[in-house]
């Protein structure tokens, strides 16, 4: 699916987190508010996807001992972020991150508690990068044909209802010490020779299973969406996502694109995300359209 603009005659603004890995520059063509996560390295702060790029990260992690954090806006930059865009009174529809993996969506929540007479709807996608991107661009489209607030939320839980985010990674090393590894946890003492397969499942990262080598580990997630079309009567809504595995990702992305029966897009793991499942990771989110 194409990104959507939002139309001026829209009567809802869109606000999203950084983690729905959309460039700053290419949400304010799109008319879409973008609030931040943080990226820390050692002492410096950046701002995702305003200081720093997922190249920069990348090469960063490849060549230095020092592990990267990151941290979620604050209330106060959510509240700026409403206030900026409401400021004709018109509601306000929010997705973030899975709260699931980030106190994010309760700093959205307070700031909406500090605004009781703004229109507020937040959204939690229980999903991350690709996965958040696609509801936010169906969000954009919906919003741009006139969709009110009620509209956009039943839309997003549609989405939600069938959505998968399948990956894979080089190395769990950095979801381990991200913290975000959630029940794939269990596959760390058996991690030699073996790639695992993660999905985001109930808003966490999951183990769905272990093969023994990484283009084996590429075939198993175009398994689970040639699994999931099947069930789907060939139809899906595809993304693919990579952290530096362009060439990879590009082949997958064609692969994919026979599934489904047409192009699938691919975009860049975030600095946020890519912080935590590191380089080498490559992705697919996919829902019944």
């Amino acid at each position: 699916m194409a990104l959507a603009r939002l139309e001026a005659v829209s009567s809802v603004h869109l606000v999203a987190d950084s983690t729905c890995d959309i460039p700053e520059a290419q949400a304010a063509r799109l008319g879409l508010a973008i609030v931040p996560l943080k990226v820390i390295i050692g002492e410096e702060v950046f701002a995702d996807g305003v200081d720093i790029d997922p190249a920069t990260l990348y090469s960063r992690m490849r060549t230095s001992n020092v592990v990267p954090r990151t941290s979620q806006p604050t209330p106060a930059e959510f509240e700026a972020a409403f206030c900026r865009v409401g400021v004709e009174g018109n509601s306000i529809v929010c997705t973030t991150i899975s709260s699931g993996m980030s106190g994010t969506h309760g700093s959205a929540a307070a700031a909406r508690a500090a605004l009781p007479f703004q229109d507020i709807r937040l959204i939690d996608t229980r999903t991350v990068g690709p996965g958040h991107q696609q509801v936010v661009e169906a969000l954009l489209a919906s919003a741009a044909a006139g969709a009110g607030t009620a509209e956009l939320e039943q839309r997003a839980a549609g989405i939600r209802s069938t959505q998968r985010l399948v990956f894979t990674v080089e190395s769990l090393e950095y979801l381990r010490r991200g913290g975000r590894i959630g029940g794939a946890r269990a596959l760390l003492g058996s991690m030699l020779n073996i790639k695992p397969i993660l999905e985001v499942r109930e808003g966490t990262v999951q183990p769905l299973d272990r093969v023994r080598t990484f283009p084996r580990a590429l075939d198993r997630l175009l398994e689970e969406l040639q699994a999931s079309t099947a069930e789907w009567a060939g139809r899906a809504e595809v993304l693919v996502t990579h952290a530096d595995m362009a060439d990879a990702a590009t082949e997958i992305a064609r692969r994919a694109g026979e599934i489904v029966g047409e192009a699938v897009r691919l975009i860049d793991v975030g600095p946020v995300i890519g912080c935590h499942g590191g380089p080498g990771a490559i992705g697919l989110s996919f829902y019944k359209p």
